[in-house]
């Protein structure tokens, strides 16, 4: 009867092993710090799969290069499904900047749940109340206005570059103060060391309810909900959309099985309550596409930024 007992109980973590993926743990790679906003969402993502798959879900930080490193790994990790990358709007940007070889074609995208546009932001004391009146004055005083938002060639920077470009404005018509991020940018507006920001406006609500700082446009399709007084730039009949994303990927040899398999579960968190819970919690734009959808989307903006690297001169040499 012992004996039957033990084999029972054997069987049963044998069955439990078997279901948690053989005891091994899978892996989420950030390409960016711990800290900032796509690590906040990969740990999501991490505790999510985890409760899903039933298999321990870790994530580790791998920086540098402005992102090619972290991108990097992932891309040319075991296609074997455990190793999934945060990938990030830099993907993009950075073949054609001369940062990676890597593109989107490196991978197999699961699911995009990520995506904020672009503003530009200025101290709630400045003169210019409209995006119209700001770019105006850029026209009429070329090199006289700093700006900052990100790191040279970031998200942020060739999100202004555009605007720019589209505004047929020279690309030196404004000096870009290079900065780690939103936050310091942000910080170097409200005193003044600046004259403006781009970013997006989750990355500056805290500002903004203080009244530090405004919001002259948004760079996205249509006004945001949780602020429709906030006019597009489209508004001012310019032609331009800029949106930092993240997304989650997988090897471009994974097989399909197991790319489908992880897609549909993705898409199970993106539509719980939970996901969107902690997304209104952090302020983070939702913008959930499948698969496929995501592939196409990244297609589109591999053609809406090679352009605009050219027209910052941030190509590769």
């Amino acid at each position: 009867m012992v004996r039957m007992r033990r084999i029972g109980i054997f069987l049963i973590m044998a069955t439990a092993v078997l279901i948690c993926g053989c005891g091994k743990s899978s892996t989420i790679i950030c390409p960016w710090a711990a800290g900032g906003g796509t690590d906040r969402n990969s740990r999501f993502w991490a505790s999510a799969l985890e409760q899903e798959l039933g298999n321990r879900c870790v994530v580790v930080n791998k920086t540098g290069g402005s992102g090619s490193t972290g991108h990097s790994a992932g891309a040319n990790a075991k296609p074997d499904g455990r190793t999934i990358t945060m990938i990030t709007a830099e993907l993009s940007t950075m073949h054609a900047m001369g940062v990676s070889e890597l593109t989107f074609r490196d991978y197999r995208c699961l699911i995009q749940m990520n995506a904020d546009a672009a503003a530009i932001i200025v101290h709630s004391n400045a003169d210019w109340q409209t995006l119209d009146e700001f770019l105006a004055y850029i026209k009429d005083h070329p090199g006289e206005i700093k700006m900052s938002g990100t790191a040279t060639g970031g998200t942020w920077d060739l999100a202004r570059a555009g605007l720019m470009h589209k505004a047929g404005l020279p690309i030196d018509s404004v000096k870009w103060i290079p900065t780690n991020g939103a936050k310091p940018s942000l910080y170097k507006l409200i005193g003044k060391h600046i004259d403006a920001v781009c970013c997006s406006v989750p990355e500056a609500e805290d500002n903004i309810n203080a009244k530090q700082v405004r919001v002259l446009a948004v760079m996205s399709e249509e006004r945001l909900p949780e602020y429709p007084n906030i006019p597009t730039v489209k508004d001012s009949n310019i032609d331009w959309i800029a949106v930092g994303w993240r997304g989650l990927a997988v090897p471009k040899d994974t097989p399909d099985d197991v790319v489908n398999n992880l897609a549909e579960v993705c898409m199970k968190i993106a539509q719980s309550g939970k996901f969107s819970d902690y997304m209104k919690k952090n302020k983070f734009g939702v913008k959930v596409r499948g698969a496929a959808e995501f592939t196409e989307f990244l297609k589109d903006q591999e053609d809406l930024w090679q352009p605009v690297v050219e027209f910052a001169g941030y190509t590769r040499k």
